[in-house]
């Protein structure tokens, strides 16, 4: 059973980013979107802070909590062969209804993707007072849209988003 990473949330996060859980390269270095390919990190620094190079892990997670954010995943734990969302099996979601009480601030949910966003709604509906934004997977898996067109999308949704 592959298990997923705590939230990186603090009281100040206003919006959250979830995924569907951890691939691979992530889970082998225990960092959240840590596959190289992986657009996730470059959308974030060239939104909040454009030609900054992140240091280490830490800068990484330090700009996102910085400008209002947080991250977690759906999925607390699954079965899974490689990195595929296709692949998840026996999904055992995270408890957002006790972090949404511990973190009352947070109101806006941006899905890294469509599986992200199904299994949240599978098992939790429409969480009540949030608006739910579901953006294109910043996976390399999902190559229909050019790395511009997903920064365009990603950066309305998460500028508005911090206000």
């Amino acid at each position: 059973m592959l298990k997923s990473f705590a939230p990186v949330i603090n009281a100040q996060s206003k919006f959250m980013v979830i995924g569907s859980m951890p691939g691979d390269a992530s889970l082998k270095a225990q960092e959240y979107y840590a596959y190289k390919h992986n657009a996730f990190w470059s959308i974030i620094f060239d939104v909040f802070s454009p030609g900054y190079t992140p240091q280490n892990y830490a800068d990484k997670l330090n700009t996102l909590l910085t400008h209002g954010g947080a991250l977690w995943d759906t999925l607390a734990a699954c079965r899974r062969q490689g990195s595929l969302d296709s692949a998840i099996k026996d999904a055992k979601p995270n408890n957002f209804v006790l972090l949404f009480k511990q973190y009352p601030n947070i109101k806006t949910l941006l899905f890294n993707g469509q599986t992200a966003y199904k299994l949240f709604k599978k098992h939790f509906g429409q969480p009540e007072g949030k608006t739910c934004r579901v953006l294109p997977s910043t996976s390399p898996a999902h190559a229909a849209l050019s790395y511009a067109d997903k920064l365009s999308i990603w950066q309305e949704a998460l500028l508005t988003a911090c206000k």
